[in-house]
């Protein structure tokens, strides 16, 4: 008895004639399938990230928890740390090299701590956002979320930290015979702009560190270089009255500079108060760098933990 052949079935590509036989690509796109760990389009990753805020809020708690949990003291660090380094930089810039003089304050001390605190929010922003993806490929290879996670719960963490160090800042500033005023609300925007900037500026870091880990011991050498230009323990005004004009120029339109002059202008009655242009100034900046940082470390979210 002879069998007769069985035939065998062919599905169509999508406008395809019957008997072709269609490639991977054409099936997965006909039935909605999608490369595991592909990069979401932009406004899906956007609802990825909302969708995952409660992640970012739990995952900052736990390193906030994990920060102190050697050290004997425990969280009681978190106030030790400010004004530690307030005595540390009032005793070098403010009794050593005499910096009183170079500000536009009577007050040096408050002076001083406001652009110690408002500059180490930036940097240590940047500094642990940048490394916030290197440093967890194994969290990034075990479990799937938007990678932007990481960066952002970085920032959160040394916003919380921030907070902290501006309680002990707000008794300096009080005890210092500044008073309370209205224009202390204007420390609420400004931060806000500033974690703005910062968050994007973690996020460029993060992905250049993920792509060549060794610049991610650099970065802390080129925050101390850029602290030294933006008047955390001087007055640009002062200091750059006499050099060019170009010099004084790029050094008041630096964005760690400008941040500074917003809390100090808010919290200082001693010191000038910032005009329109320097808040402009202070929301472009945060635009700008919020919107590059995010498409920039977007754009390579499927390339995270890979290699």
């Amino acid at each position: 008895m002879i069998e007769a052949p069985v035939a065998t079935a062919t599905v169509p590509p999508p406008g395809g004639a019957p008997g072709d036989i269609p490639t991977a690509q054409e099936l997965a796109a006909h039935y909605g399938l999608v490369r595991p760990g592909a990069r979401p389009a932009l406004p899906s990753y956007l609802r990825l990230l909302w969708g995952r805020r409660h992640f970012v809020l739990a995952y900052t708690q736990a390193r906030l928890l994990t920060m102190y949990t050697g050290a004997r003291l425990g969280q009681l660090w978190k106030l030790l740390t400010p004004i530690l380094n307030i005595a540390v930089y009032y005793l070098i810039f403010g009794i050593l090299l005499k910096q009183k003089h170079n500000t536009g304050s009577g007050n040096y001390i408050s002076f001083l701590c406001i652009g110690i605190f408002v500059f180490t929010y930036t940097r240590e922003s940047v500094t642990t956002g940048g490394k916030s993806v290197s440093d967890r490929l194994d969290l990034i290879r075990a479990v799937q979320f938007p990678r932007a996670c990481l960066p952002l719960a970085a920032v959160l963490v040394q916003l919380e930290q921030l907070v902290m160090s501006l309680l002990v800042v707000a008794v300096i500033v009080l005890g210092t015979g500044e008073p309370l005023t209205v224009h202390w609300l204007l420390v609420l925007p400004a931060l806000a702009v500033q974690t703005l900037f910062n968050t994007g500026l973690a996020m460029i870091l993060a992905r250049v560190v993920a792509t060549v880990r060794d610049l991610g011991e650099v970065v802390p050498f080129v925050m101390r270089t850029w602290m030294y230009t933006c008047g955390v323990m001087y007055s640009i005004d002062k200091v750059t009255a006499h050099a060019p004009k170009v010099v004084a120029t790029a050094l008041k339109l630096n964005p760690g500079a400008v941040y500074i002059e917003l809390i100090r202008g808010a919290l200082l009655k001693s010191y000038p108060s910032p005009g329109l242009f320097t808040w402009g100034l202070a929301g472009g900046w945060a635009v700008v760098s919020l919107l590059m940082g995010f498409v920039w470390f977007w754009k390579a979210e499927d390339r995270y933990g890979r290699g």
